[in-house]
């Protein structure tokens, strides 16, 4: 098989869900200028598992433009734009994916882009990189080198190192500057607030917002919380962060004590079991309970099943859980991606430096075959700091430059006051 999408006819709505996203990616379509003259990538498989949304769309087709033949398949069973899967299928891109994919189908789709022998991976959460270290090892062995979108994969991907299982080196394009303070914040923050309104249509002003942990993602939202006119609440495990999040005007305070005051609750950690049965116990008649850290696990739903007695469909993405006091509780995108799920994901503006980190990575690995150990690397910062500069250029940004005499100064150690 080439391709397995929902609805082929879906392919014209599609293209322009994704020349709508490029029309916001200067930068990514400046990349894309370039290999499309010079083929960097030509020969090259690429097998990526990414959320199949339009910016991927944007993606996916600068790296064909490159000369690679992509293998594509989602990173989320609920997340995939099937017009979009539609549209790249019709161009000649390899996609496997279909939104309400089952456990079973969501592997299928992973395994037939591994079955091609890739020489690159892109991945998204880690499920690419650790699936083809567990099932096909031999093919892992023969890959070039990978990338990783996410904190989560990053984590996953650092604990494979640590345990010297990792085949090949990759790239952790989530520690670049131009994605993590881009993308983990503005962009996270701004879709996850978008996918709690569009699932509950919920008044965010006046709300308790419970924002389970303070790196860049969790920053964001309680950041966009704010604005909304909520009273932000950050429960933190990093003392760190908490006081960070203390001295940013932020409540802090454990879990327990939240739950019992919390009207909208979001989590955003990388771990499994922030909001577990006890904290559920402790919550007010009608709370809402989001994620948006990359798996289904932050929110327990097994705890959640455990002590309702009953659940319904109230709206889409909205399950109601009633639980044997007769509270009701709300899970939102069935613990999943809520912004991905009951929204459409960052906007485009800022996949664009997200999406030309990973590009650029990718060119990176080709052109340094041999040269890297298998490790975790993180992005060059010539790499981050020409996405910024593409950036700022495509906004009409002039920055100020040193001048010979200030590089000499800070190359130097005897001159001071």
């Amino acid at each position: 098989m080439s391709w397995k999408v929902k609805d082929l006819s879906l392919a014209r709505i599609g293209r322009d869900q994704i020349e709508w996203a490029e029309r916001h990616m200067p930068v990514i379509m400046k990349i894309r200028e370039r290999f499309s003259k010079d083929k960097p990538l030509k020969g090259v498989k690429v097998a990526a598992v990414l959320h199949v949304t339009k910016e991927t769309g944007a993606l996916v087709r600068t790296l064909a433009a490159g000369g690679a033949e992509v293998w594509l398949a989602g990173s989320n069973p609920l997340s995939t734009q099937d017009e979009v899967a539609a549209a790249l299928a019709e161009e000649g891109i390899h996609v496997f994916a279909w939104r309400g994919e089952t456990p079973e189908e969501y592997w299928w789709c992973i395994d037939r882009i591994i079955e091609v022998s890739p020489d690159i991976l892109i991945d998204d959460g880690a499920d690419l990189h650790v699936r083809i270290h567990k099932q096909w090892p031999a093919k892992a062995k023969a890959v070039i080198g990978g990338t990783e979108e996410t904190t989560t994969g990053v984590i996953r991907l650092r604990a494979m190192e640590k345990d010297r299982v990792l085949a090949y080196p990759v790239i952790a394009v989530n520690n670049a500057l131009t994605k993590y303070l881009f993308d983990n914040r503005y962009g996270t923050g701004q879709s996850t607030i978008d996918g709690i309104m569009r699932a509950t249509n919920t008044l965010i002003a006046g709300k308790v917002f419970v924002v389970a942990g303070y790196g860049w993602v969790g920053r964001g939202i309680a950041m966009r919380a704010r604005g909304m006119g909520a009273r932000v609440v950050v429960v933190e495990v990093d003392p760190i962060r908490a006081l960070e999040a203390l001295m940013d005007g932020f409540e802090v305070m454990n879990m327990a004590r939240a739950a019992q005051i919390g009207d909208i609750f979001v989590t955003a950690t990388g771990n499994k079991d922030v909001i577990r049965k006890e904290h559920m116990m402790l919550m007010k008649d009608g709370a809402i309970l989001a994620n948006a850290g990359h798996f289904n696990v932050e929110v327990s739903v097994k705890d959640l099943e455990e002590i309702s007695v009953s659940k319904r469909v109230v709206r889409q993405n909205v399950t109601e859980y009633k639980l044997r006091d007769g509270k009701r509780l709300y899970l939102l995108a069935e613990g999943r991606l809520v912004n991905l799920v009951a929204a459409e994901g960052h906007p485009s503006e800022v996949m664009d430096m997200s999406f030309a980190n990973q590009a650029l990575s990718v060119e990176y690995l080709i052109e340094n075959q041999g040269k890297l150990e298998p490790k975790v690397y993180n992005v060059p910062y010539d790499i981050d700091s020409t996405v910024a500069r593409l950036k700022l250029s495509s906004l009409g940004v002039e920055i100020e430059e040193l001048t010979e005499e200030q590089k000499r100064y800070l190359s130097q150690w005897l001159e001071g006051t």
